[in-house]
């Protein structure tokens, strides 16, 4: 290990051996965080009609499926999952220092940046696991939805890792606002998809219905899984929400755990932004279980756009992960998986819900939440970057917006206090939006209560059944 003035860095062999798997200290029923069946039996009792759903075919492999469930508080990484991780692993901590005396704030600031691979983002942590344990499976071709195009990069270049073929149904919005995340995925020999369109039924049927649909995640969803029906060996996938997705990206918290322990540090708060969960729960998952052990106060804080509020202003309920209502349901705060957020530049944080842990812990009080307008956002991108000289998404740039605002916060009130926050990833191939923002053209988006109310008033009235994988 070797620690220099602003960066604490680590060596190959640093790599976490282990993810860590929250349910070991999270006090919540399993079958609050497992995906369920819908019932489809009639009140009356009798048998459901033909064609009913009454289930699906398995599509997770059992051994990432039996992990993600368990109660076993460390889960071995794979060898060769491990060895890939050690092309660009373990990323660095920075002290934002120049932020700091931007801010004029007594905080200290630290940020975990994990935009060092390829992709330019922390998705490529799930990404090459879940390809893995596919690939062993037998399975020849995954297929995925996208919303800003980090997962379905990532998703791409785990696939060539991997030998298998890759699908991925971009959201139409950011399919329009990003065309190199799409050239990205293309490079890396993946077939790319605007979604809604018209290679499904499911994206015939909302094209003719709104024929200017900006698209969603549940959406995009929705389309790649019916598409992996229809291919030969494959299978459908996900980038975050699920709870192997969140087991995957502990490695982050893990290592900044060990990182700051190398400076002597413990944060006061951690944040990180917030889509279905697995930015902030790869960050914020691992120091959860070191404040139970140590008692320390650390606050867990969750950053949402107000284009997409499911935890601030969402409802804890059964619902869907995709709009066509195909996959089983899952516990979770929930704006309603009909519910389609304004074409925001965060497209990665568009997502209807909350992972299912994410929700529990949200549920419990053990975390926060805020969500900022996409104004504020840019500005807190904007100073961050010209404080710290990278250029942060527009995704991590709600984590810098939360972290910016607690500095200032610590300022006013004259206490010193650390503050953690995962920059997820750069913002490269996100200029266009800058330059919306440098030139006073980039719009606010506030979800009306209506809107909400309407589709939240879509949820399934049912209660689930079983579980499955």
């Amino acid at each position: 290990m070797k620690v220099t003035r602003n960066q604490v860095l680590l060596g190959e062999d640093d790599v976490p051996t282990h993810w860590y798997n929250i349910l070991a200290d999270l006090d919540v029923p399993t079958a609050d965080v497992r995906r369920a069946r819908p019932r489809t039996e009639p009140a009356d009792g009798t048998p459901p009609q033909p064609g009913a759903q009454s289930g699906l075919a398995p599509n997770i492999p059992l051994s990432m499926y039996r992990a993600s469930v368990g109660r076993e508080r460390f889960v071995e990484i794979p060898a060769e999952v491990r060895a890939e991780y050690q092309r660009w692993r373990p990323t660095p901590l920075v002290r934002a220092r120049a932020l700091e005396r931007a801010l004029d704030t007594p905080a200290r600031i630290y940020y975990k940046y994990e935009g060092t691979n390829g992709v330019g983002s922390h998705k490529l942590n799930s990404a090459l696991a879940q390809a893995y344990h596919y690939k062993k499976s037998g399975v020849e071709h995954l297929t995925t939805g996208t919303g800003a195009g980090q997962w379905g990069s990532a998703l791409a270049v785990a696939c060539q890792a991997m030998d298998l073929e890759c699908t991925v149904f971009m959201v139409r919005v950011s399919h329009d606002q990003k065309p190199y995340r799409r050239v990205l995925m293309e490079l890396h020999g993946a077939r790319v998809v605007p979604s809604p369109g018209g290679l499904t039924e499911t994206g015939r049927r909302l094209q003719a219905e709104r024929p200017d649909s900006a698209g969603s995640v549940s959406v995009a969803n929705a389309e790649a899984l019916e598409y992996a029906r229809s291919v030969p060996g494959g299978r459908f996938c996900v980038g975050s929400g699920e709870n192997h997705v969140l087991l995957h990206q502990t490695v982050i918290g893990e290592e900044a755990l060990k990182q700051l322990a190398a400076v002597g540090e413990f944060p006061d708060v951690v944040v990180a932004s917030m889509g279905a969960g697995s930015n902030f729960a790869g960050l914020a998952f691992p120091f959860h279980r070191e404040r139970l052990r140590t008692g320390a106060a650390t606050r867990l804080i969750a950053v949402e756009p107000e284009a997409c509020p499911k935890l601030t202003r969402g409802r804890y309920a059964w619902d869907y992960n995709d709009v066509s209502g195909t996959t089983p349901m899952t516990k979770m705060y929930t704006l309603g998986h009909t519910f389609e957020a304004p074409g925001v530049h965060a497209g990665g944080l568009r997502y209807h819900g909350a992972a299912p842990l994410v929700s529990a812990l949200y549920e419990q009080g053990l975390m926060e939440a805020v969500a900022y307008g996409q104004n504020t956002v840019f500005e807190a991108g904007v100073l961050f970057a010209r404080a710290e000289g990278l250029v942060p998404a527009p995704e991590s740039a709600h984590a810098v917006r939360a972290a910016v605002d607690e500095a200032v916060r610590a300022r006013e009130e004259r206490t010193e206090k650390v503050i953690l926050l995962n920059v997820s990833g750069h913002g490269m191939l996100d200029l266009s939006a800058y330059q919306q923002y440098l030139s006073g053209q980039l719009a606010d988006h506030v979800v009306s209560d209506e809107t909400i109310a309407a589709s939240l008033a879509a949820l399934p009235d049912a209660e689930p059944a079983g579980a499955v994988s």
